[in-house]
């Protein structure tokens, strides 16, 4: 097929439903007047923008990338035979999904990368940021300023701003760029230069206006808009000033008005002198015209790399030229899309386009160009560079990094005072109905079942509390914590170390409240230091409880299902508890259950504190003649099979637990943490 052939029957043959926009009515000249005008900010005002100086400036370019994954169209089955048991007369069937891309992107320029769903762009990206390769095998270089570089020296010199914007919904904009500019910034700048260059970066991205509002969360808490939320997360990068910048999609889920004055920020971004990189799915047309340069991806291979203008050039010579009034972006991904029913042909045409650039002036330009580059780097078998870990050094120190961590958890914790009042209810509340139904127990007969009763309704509340209030501390702020963690912001032990210690008085505060107005209107045993004791052992079974929570937390994936969870691994430790199954009926095979259950050194350290030491109990004087009669605490210690010399051991116990759930918790978080990278 012709170029001319190729390019009329497409524009015919697959696009005759398209319909005028209505984005393109005013002339090129005009439409590039009107984009001009949001050159100085969508505020309107003059932006301190400082040029990089030119010793930064980077010249970035990827050379003969390749990807491939595993060809999910052939049966799974099928792929695993042939993984585990070696087959030598099939392989495993591979999907191409890059073929041999090259391109180069100057200082200065403001160059995106578009393409049809499945063209390749996403998966482009991410081999040049060497991001999100799993189930990937890649071949090709990444150079900057003609060198092969790795992922920690690209991520030294580079940003990378993400699709999905992740924040702490509970802090301001000025608060979060505090805590960024702590971690990200070098550690020789001064408090008063972070400060200074947060403040410039907020002038630069208009965020000056919403420094003290909330952050929020779409849907849920109320915050700063969409678009805001966009150059805020571009802002957090700009503040270690990078020579190069990725975006991932950055105008998803915004109206046009914002998505126009996000990619005019990258623009501004490029004008002093970064080499910006994106991709952008659907760009409106006033959009397109503010891109410098315009990389098409289709099927793999590179159908353009150039200007707006050389686009226009190239596709009028291939006769399918972008209609007037229409959009270019529309046209283009059109043009270049596999519409479902006429593949065959599609792919054709694709190929026609792709050979075509190949062999023009611009893709013979750019061959030589990354040609030499991939001649002079240092890896000469092009071997594909990928590390695991935090791919940027720390910036900060150990003790730097949990202050700010601290300080972060602990505002999240003051700023959200309805889940502190919820708690707060449901803990009076809780204590209010056992106070109504055990007020003022006597010591009698009928009184030590109603005591043990109580104690172990007690201990039942405060563990299953605490358990579920840090259920979801891990398994919602993972991504969040990938994403920093990979950016070199903290450390693994410094993230769940704050964590812990933000929670402990908290969990320590609300338990000694459930366990004081308890003991005090039921009238358990009134010493001094037995009331003492009762608030020390419910402080670690909060602890010990929470321990378990965070163990949960950070083996699952979500809250709703840590919350299932949480019930299969709380129900048998309670089994084992003692009230439901006497110590020692307790069978060989599941005593080692019995080992773990918090709810039995409690339940067990709160009998003894309660009966030991009780030397008579009265007998009721109208009891049957057959019932026993327990006269001392320490028959209620006996029968319940409880040692009144276990309670400082079993208040260990439940430190041990406490230390050990955690242990294990951190141990699956790091887990977690390697296989995400």
């Amino acid at each position: 097929m012709s170029q001319k052939q190729n390019g009329t029957s497409h524009q015919n043959g697959l696009h005759h439903n398209t319909m005028n926009n209505g984005d393109h009515n005013a002339p090129e000249n005009d439409l590039l007047k009107r984009t001009n005008g949001y050159k100085n900010g969508i505020s309107g005002h003059e932006h301190s923008e400082v040029p990089l100086p030119y010793a930064k400036k980077i010249t970035f370019a990827w050379c003969g990338i390749n990807a491939f994954s595993v060809d999910s169209s052939v049966p799974r089955s099928e792929n695993c035979l042939q993984c585990c048991f070696g087959k030598n007369d099939a392989q495993i069937p591979f999907k191409h999904i890059l073929k041999n891309v090259s391109g180069i992107a100057y200082p200065g320029e403001f160059l995106v990368i578009m393409g049809s769903s499945g063209a390749g762009k996403t998966t482009l990206l991410n081999c040049m940021t060497h991001r999100n390769l799993e189930g990937l095998t890649v071949s090709g270089s990444i150079c900057i300023n003609n060198v092969s570089v790795t992922q920690k020296e690209l991520a030294a010199q580079s940003a990378y701003v993400q699709q999905d914007d992740l924040f702490i919904p509970y802090l301001t904009v000025k608060e979060h760029l505090i805590f960024q500019s702590r971690l990200r910034m070098d550690a020789h700048f001064t408090s008063k230069e972070r400060m200074q260059k947060m403040e410039e970066v907020m002038r630069e991205l208009s965020l000056s206006k919403c420094a003290n509002n909330l952050i929020g969360n779409p849907g849920i808490k109320k915050g700063i808009s969409g678009g805001e939320r966009k150059r805020l997360a571009l802002a957090s990068e700009l503040l270690t000033n990078p020579s190069l910048l990725f975006c991932d999609e950055p105008t998803t889920g915004l109206d046009s008005f914002m998505a126009l004055n996000v990619v005019q920020m990258l623009k501004n971004c490029a004008s002093t002198g970064r080499t910006v990189i994106a991709t952008i799915h659907q760009p409106s047309s006033e959009v397109f015209h503010i891109f410098d340069k315009l990389c098409l991806i289709a099927e793999g291979r590179t159908a353009f790399l150039g200007t707006t203008s050389e686009a226009n050039e190239f596709f009028t010579k291939l006769q399918a030229p972008s209609p007037p009034n229409f959009n270019p972006a529309d046209h283009y991904n059109q043009l270049l899309s596999i519409i479902p029913g006429r593949e065959a042909v599609c792919r054709k045409s694709v190929e026609s386009i792709c050979d075509a650039f190949q062999s023009s002036s611009l893709g013979v330009k750019i061959e030589k160009a990354t040609g030499k580059i991939s001649k002079s780097v240092r890896n000469k078998e092009s071997e594909w560079f990928h590390e695991k870990g935090h791919i940027n050094p720390y910036k900060a120190g150990w003790f730097t990094q949990l202050f700010a961590l601290l300080w972060r958890s602990w505002l999240s914790v003051i700023k959200n005072p309805e889940v502190t009042r919820h708690r707060t209810i449901v803990v009076l509340c809780e204590a209010l109905l056992i106070a109504i139904i055990y007020f003022g127990q006597t010591l009698n007969q009928a009184g030590i079942k109603n005591l043990d009763g109580v104690l172990f309704l007690i201990l039942n509340s405060i563990a299953f509390d605490s358990a579920f209030s840090v259920i979801s501390s891990f398994c919602t702020e993972l991504p969040l914590f990938i994403k920093e963690h990979k950016d070199g912001m903290y450390r693994t032990d410094v993230y769940y170390l704050s964590k812990m210690l933000c929670d402990i008085p908290i969990c320590i505060i609300f338990s000694i409240l459930f366990m004081g107005l308890c003991y005090m209107s039921v009238k358990l045993n009134p010493a001094v230091d037995r009331f003492l004791m009762s608030l020390l052992i419910a402080a670690a079974l909060a602890l010990a409880a929470t321990g378990i929570g965070y163990l949960v937390s950070t083996l699952s994936p979500d809250e709703e299902i840590a919350t299932q969870r949480l019930i299969i691994f709380i129900v048998p430790l309670l089994f084992m508890g003692g009230i439901y199954l006497n110590f020692s009926s307790i069978p060989i095979y599941l005593d080692w259950i019995s080992s773990f259950s918090f709810f039995k050194y409690s339940y067990e350290a709160l009998l003894i504190n309660q009966w030991n030491d009780i030397n008579y109990i009265p007998c009721s004087a109208n009891s049957n003649t057959s019932s026993v009669c327990i006269q001392s605490g320490s028959q209620v210690l006996k029968i319940n099979s409880m040692n009144p010399y276990n309670l400082w051991p079993d208040i260990g116990c439940l430190f041990l637990l406490a230390i050990l759930f955690r242990v294990i918790g951190y141990l699956i978080l790091l887990f977690k943490v390697s296989r995400k990278e």
